[in-house]
């Protein structure tokens, strides 16, 4: 059966602008870190990225490692591609990213411009794709010169095998370190890609404020942190949950019982707003300017709707944030 997007998929969603670029994002997009893989359904991960580009996200977020196993995420992604939104493909922003272990042997992991070069050439590959929107070292490497690891993405830009490229997880230092050399080089850092949520507040201390002032976007991941700011806890793991399931990055030890304490208040304050405690959590991650984007996982056509819309009440009053500070102090 054909596929055919709704024609109306851009009137609701928001876009914002991507720092000082002229690229804008959708507020909210959508991450293929889990629920894509080869161990997955492939008809519900197709599902959903019908459903998210419905609602007009058009940025899809990749890895070279995403799965399990690794690379089988950007396999599917490829996969719905070639049978679905290929056509679309001017409408689409899709990003992948190199940092972490990919294979086997000393050039196969960090931020060597081997690795991310020949890691970049395979996730091009395994996609179908002449080219990535954005392409991101996913990760500091403390052992390669930071100018090796960027001279890498100004190449991938200038090879064409990108058209932007960004940072992920990089201090503030760091982040000022690497535009610098981006700039220097030509190649703008167009985004950086950092953990946020309100359980990982880090990017608060100094590296939204170098954002701003580079004029770099910013796409938060986590920032459910993992589903643990949903009600999907509330009541115990679920068996299908991303918690209840092996080969994830949320144990069920990660489920603690004071952060459980602290959602079910914090439960209280979204439905007091009306809204679901995933649509609050993700409202509170976009609060600031600088924000670009909220980088959501999904494993349901369900959670992705949800999630969209939050859009739909992003303003908070200055007694709501002082509440839900107060709450994440305690």
């Amino acid at each position: 059966m054909t596929y055919l997007p709704y024609e109306h998929r851009y009137e609701y969603m928001r876009y914002n602008r991507c720092g000082r670029s002229g690229i804008k994002l959708p507020a909210v997009s959508l991450g293929l870190w889990h629920n894509f893989g080869g161990v997955d359904t492939y008809e519900n991960a197709r599902a959903m990225v019908h459903r998210a580009f419905d609602l007009g996200i058009t940025h899809f977020d990749l890895a070279n490692n995403y799965g399990p196993p690794p690379g089988s995420a950007e396999e599917n992604f490829g996969k719905i591609l070639r049978h679905d939104l290929g056509r679309y493909r001017d409408e689409l922003i899709i990003s992948t990213k190199a940092g972490w272990g990919m294979w086997d042997g000393p050039y196969g992991d960090f931020g060597s411009r081997k690795y991310l070069i020949a890691s970049l050439d395979q996730s091009l590959e395994r996609m179908g794709l002449d080219y990535v929107d954005i392409f991101y070292h996913h990760r500091p490497d403390p052992e390669t010169p930071l100018e090796e690891s960027m001279g890498a993405l100004d190449f991938a830009v200038r090879s064409g095998r990108a058209l932007y490229v960004g940072i992920s997880s990089y201090s503030a230092e760091d982040t000022r370190r690497a535009a610098k050399i981006l700039r220097e080089l030509g190649t703008p850092c167009l985004i950086h890609q950092p953990y946020y949520n309100m359980f990982g507040r880090w990017v608060e201390d100094g590296l939204l404020d170098v954002l701003d002032e580079e004029g770099i976007g910013c796409i938060a991941f986590s920032p459910l942190a993992q589903g643990l700011l949903t009600d999907r806890y509330l009541k115990g793991i679920p068996k299908d949950s991303r918690a209840g399931k092996t080969g994830t990055f949320l144990t069920k030890e990660d489920v603690e019982a004071e952060k459980i304490a602290k959602v079910k208040k914090l439960n209280e304050i979204a439905k007091a707003r009306g809204q679901s405690m995933a649509q609050l959590a993700i409202a509170w991650v976009l609060r600031r300017g600088t924000l670009t984007s909220a980088l959501i996982g999904a494993s349901k056509v369900q959670q992705v709707e949800d999630c969209v819309a939050a859009l739909e009440h992003l303003e908070f009053t200055q007694e709501e944030l002082d509440k839900i500070d107060q709450i994440l102090k305690e």
